[in-house]
């Protein structure tokens, strides 16, 4: 087929030909007509799909936001957002944390369900998204950018590193891991390597900012370093199910 090309250059693209309109997706686009499709997503028509705002699809390995579409249906994904300013330890508690993590997720219009990222008194971090979810849904920062393949591998030993140059931004689109409102680049989880509570130093379930206090927190997400209570830390939210996904 001599229209194909190995890059967008105008007209028809096609990579992998096989014949047909594509109804679903595999890792690599296997066939059909893909028109208006550049390195960078800039609108179109795909397989008579339109895609545009936070709506969007995996093309070609690339994620575009929103859903992803795969030859069984779509997948969603997860968010992992960081509150607007450090907190110290005293956060008015768990549900003090949660509410901060509702009311600014939804001052931007993310409709999902967003819970704090920390352990208390009644609660493993690990636990707090939905057991179906775990093992297979993407986690994603505020830009629908991979940080993670899964929640599951943030507890996998290795101190819940993220993806080589992973970006995490708050709620109003700072990157918190370059901008100076974030002077301590150490996140609060109050949870040991495999996400479950650690009771004796959460910061007392998130209810002081006693200088004697402490409580973990760490540059990786689940690393462990005791800090005191008084600090101010990025605090993480995450969407804890696709269900009510706001894309």
């Amino acid at each position: 087929m001599d229209l194909h090309a190995d890059r967008w250059t105008g007209g028809w693209w096609m990579d992998g030909w096989t014949g047909g309109l594509v109804n679903g997706w595999t890792d690599r686009w296997v066939g059909g007509w893909m028109d208006g499709y550049t390195d960078e997503w800039t609108g179109g028509w795909m397989s008579g799909w339109w895609m545009s705002g936070p709506l969007g699809w995996y093309l070609d390995g690339r994620q575009l936001g929103g859903w992803t579409r795969g030859g069984s249906g779509m997948r969603p994904y997860l968010h992992l957002v960081a509150l607007n300013s450090p907190l110290s330890g005293g956060m008015r508690g768990i549900r003090g944390a949660d509410f901060q993590c509702f009311q600014q997720a939804r001052a931007v219009g993310l409709a999902g369900t967003f819970r704090a990222f920390l352990s208390s008194r009644l609660q493993d971090l690990y636990s707090i998204v939905r057991r179906a979810d775990r093992g297979t849904v993407p986690i994603v920062n505020l830009k629908d950018e991979v940080l993670a393949p899964s929640w599951e591998a943030l507890f996998s030993g290795s101190g819940g590193q993220l993806k080589p140059g992973a970006r995490i931004f708050s709620f109003d689109g700072r990157d918190i891991l370059r901008h100076p409102a974030w002077p301590q680049k150490s996140v609060w989880h109050g949870s040991d390597p495999s996400g479950r509570r650690l009771t004796e130093s959460y910061c007392e379930a998130w209810r002081t900012e006693a200088a004697g206090a402490m409580g973990p927190a760490s540059p990786l997400l689940l690393e462990q370093e005791a800090t005191s209570c008084r600090n101010a830390h990025v605090v993480l939210c995450i969407e804890n199910s696709f269900m009510t996904s706001s894309s």
